[in-house]
């Protein structure tokens, strides 16, 4: 008796399953097929981001070795390498085109160019999806350039921007605060600042030796 309701709930569960599989089996392939589909879309999306970032690596790559070759010292060499670095961050994902651009505004400012160089820093620093690390020395670098001829209070506001607690910039942004000090005739506050600078075991040890030194030639 028992095998023989076994047989008889298997054959009802059999029979279910065949209506529900017509009832419902186009949507379940349907289902599939979407499946499939996303599954290879994904990863064919995948191939196509490795294929671009591969793409704009070499970019950057040619761009940087174009820039450090003997060849980027004269004028002509200089010009290649900074379109070159310009392609780089027209086509490229956003970390190579923010460090292609740090790059292409170095060559600019070597070159005399300084309203260029500061355009794609100022470019940099307010760029959200930019690496903040990355936008961060972009206003340390137009600050540092910009520190003989620019406005001096957007300067001092600037580099204040990049003083305080975990500021990965913050010893070489109080170091050309300094120097603003100086350049506005506030000596006083420079050497606050420099002494500071040159007791911060925290500071590179470069910015700790240039402090030391300026103050010894400031008397102090």
């Amino acid at each position: 008796m028992v095998d023989i309701f076994d047989e008889v709930d298997e054959e009802l569960r059999a029979e279910r399953a065949q209506q529900l599989l017509k009832k419902y089996g186009g949507l379940i392939v349907g289902a599939a097929v979407v499946i499939v589909g996303a599954v290879a879309g994904w990863q064919g999306w995948r191939w196509y981001e490795a294929r671009q970032d591969q793409a704009a690596s070499a970019r950057y790559l040619t761009a940087t070795s174009l820039a450090d070759a003997t060849v980027a010292n004269s004028d002509a060499g200089r010009t290649a390498a900074i379109a070159s670095f310009a392609q780089s961050a027209a086509s490229g994902p956003d970390g190579y085109a923010t460090l292609s651009r740090l790059r292409e505004a170095e060559l600019k400012a070597d070159a005399g160019d300084l309203q260029g160089a500061a355009a794609l820093w100022n470019g940099v620093s307010g760029d959200s999806s930019a690496d903040p690390l990355l936008r961060d020395l972009a206003s340390l670098l137009w600050a540092q350039h910009m520190l003989d001829t620019g406005d001096q209070a957007q300067i001092e506001a600037r580099l204040k921007g990049l003083i305080g607690p975990g500021k990965p910039w913050r010893a070489l942004a109080e170091e050309q605060l300094a120097l603003l000090d100086l350049r506005q005739g506030k000596t006083d506050e420079a050497k606050t600042t420099l002494r500071r600078l040159a007791q911060d075991a925290s500071a590179p040890i470069g910015v700790r030796g240039r402090a030391s030194v300026l103050l010894s030639r400031l008397g102090a």
